[in-house]
């Protein structure tokens, strides 16, 4: 099996190495391309030692690192950390939450990436029309919607719910491989329902205990008498439209966005990879320790970095994409959330919608499970976020002034045209 990765300089290419090649796929090659040299051949050297099997190679082209694979996987940034610091900023400028999948520079963001993730989408299909793409580019939805104009065999993969599921389970005390879990939405915009072990709903038992429900997030972020009012488990993301000023607040107040403590977090990793007496292995390791011991600190107000949740062994990204790739090569119906094509499954959105949803993944791909009607509360803000996830695709796809406009318009985030107008300024580069 070959196993493609375009984007193969990211700092989580290591670790998805590590958990590919040391499963049970016969895998022989995984081949990484990034338009990086520089930094391609730092993270590609903590990649061969931490490969269990095969071998890990290093291309010039996208056609070289695509040719004959299995499975594709996609993960840019494009504009680098420094764009992404940009983005975050002029947001906050405008009153508006900087972060970089949701809100202004969540546009921006997909405004700049989408171009060049369907020319790779294009050119995976001629090279290798086989392949299945897994997408982890952020935004993951967005992304994987306009992907899926030119190829039907684009997944969208994300770890947040799946990360939701397994500490709901371990607070109820549960296996979750037993429990089967009700979950719909968006990427980055989902609500867990209900979670079933042995045929009986379980939530209930959160519902009715104060403190188990306190621990379900690794920051403080929603209200718990909300949550029991609501009767479901948001992911962490629908923070974000929850609570924005508050959100908007904290990141004010810290002085500094996740960008930037990402930026100094990755300059001191590859800094202390150019040491070439340096433990690499152990030094990319503390790395995503302390990248993911703060996650959602700043944002959320938090007055300490969390500890990594105990429910998982592989961590986050690497644990999903094995376990789509497993269940693709090996025919074996595992259900797994991921974003794909809604086909009628969720009423209230078009067929051809990107959403985020617990699929039957074989050899035929990801197939969507039905999730039955959503609570009317939730159904203005999922609309609306998927009208905007809709009119960004078509505004990335054929850039204009107006077009931009009109997606920040229906961005729950901007609060009116006169703003939308102001961030069109102030992002007019992207187009």
């Amino acid at each position: 099996m070959k196993i493609a990765v375009i984007g193969g300089a990211g700092v989580r290419t290591p670790l998805l190495v590590g958990g590919l090649t040391g499963s049970d796929l016969p895998i022989d090659q995984i081949a990484l391309y990034d338009v990086d040299r520089t930094r391609l051949a730092a993270i590609g050297a903590v990649a061969e030692r931490m490969a269990a099997k095969g071998r890990v190679t290093l291309c010039d082209s996208v056609a070289e690192c695509v040719a004959w694979a299995d499975v594709v996987f996609t993960s840019i940034r494009v504009g680098g950390i420094a764009q992404r610091i940009h983005d975050e900023a002029v947001a906050q400028r405008h009153g508006i939450v900087g972060q970089e999948t949701v809100g202004p520079a969540g546009f921006a963001m997909a405004m700049r990436t989408i171009p060049p993730m369907v020319r790779y989408a294009r050119e995976i299909a001629e090279a290798a029309p086989r392949a299945w793409i897994i997408n982890f580019t952020n935004p993951v939805g967005i992304v994987t919607e306009a992907m899926r104009t030119v190829s039907d065999r684009v997944i969208g993969i994300c770890d947040t719910p799946t990360e939701l599921f397994e500490e709901v389970a371990r607070l109820l005390g549960l296996a979750s491989e037993t429990c089967s879990f009700d979950y719909f939405g968006l990427n980055h915009l989902g609500w867990l329902r209900e979670v079933y072990s042995n045929g009986e709903p379980q939530l209930h038992r959160l519902w009715s205990d104060t403190e188990r429900l306190l621990k379900v997030y690794k920051v403080p972020l929603f209200d718990t008498a909300s949550l029991k009012d609501l009767k479901l488990l948001p992911t962490e993301y629908v923070y974000y439209y929850d609570q924005p000023t508050r959100a908007f607040d904290n990141v004010r107040r810290a002085g500094q966005s996740r960008g930037q403590v990402i930026e100094e977090l990755t300059r001191a990793l590859f800094e202390a990879l150019a040491d070439p007496g340096v433990d690499a292995v152990a030094c990319y390791k503390s790395y995503l320790w302390s990248r993911s011991a703060s996650y959602m600190q700043i944002e959320s107000g938090s007055d300490a970095p969390s500890a990594p949740s105990p429910s998982t062994g592989l961590s986050g990204y690497d644990r999903i994409a094995l376990g789509v790739l497993r269940a693709i090569h090996f025919n074996a119906n595992t259900v797994i959330p991921l974003s794909v094509a809604n086909g009628g499954n969720i009423a209230c959105l078009r067929a051809g919608d990107v959403v985020e949803v617990p699929c039957v993944v074989n050899a035929n791909g990801a197939l969507p499970l039905h999730v039955g009607r959503v609570p009317d509360r939730i159904v203005p803000l999922l609309t609306r976020v998927k009208e905007y996830e809709r009119l960004t695709v078509r505004a990335a796809l054929n850039p204009s002034s107006d077009a931009a406009r009109e997606a920040l318009e229906h961005n729950p985030l901007v609060p009116d045209a006169d703003t939308a107008d102001r961030l069109v300024a102030d992002l007019s580069p992207l187009w």
